[in-house]
């Protein structure tokens, strides 16, 4: 684990907000469009409503996601043309236990 690439991915106030949302994505996105499609939020959130929800450009939110991922704070699936993330909270409660044990 990476801890020095998570604390830098947590640095960036889009990134974090955006694994604030994925924390909770029912409250934050329209989960309808997934269920027409007999998906859910269990495999994840879409780019393209994570994109529309922050104002950013498309290669700006992309560039934040994979960044977000190399460090493991995220994981991703893709289905057809489009790529999912959710948060990889396996990671993120072992970067909890790191802050709480050694810092």
């Amino acid at each position: 684990m990476d801890h020095l690439a998570m604390y830098k991915a947590l640095a960036n106030p889009a990134r974090l907000q955006i694994l604030q949302w994925l924390k909770n994505p029912a409250e934050h996105f329209d989960e309808s469009a997934y269920r027409e499609q007999g998906l859910g939020f269990h495999i994840g959130v879409c780019v393209g409503d994570i994109q529309a929800r922050t104002g950013l450009s498309q290669s700006v939110v992309s560039s934040y996601l994979q960044a977000m991922k190399e460090a493991g704070l995220l994981e991703s699936e893709r289905i057809g043309k489009w790529t999912y993330y959710r948060r990889n909270e396996r990671m993120i409660q072992a970067l909890a236990a790191h802050v709480r044990n050694e810092l």
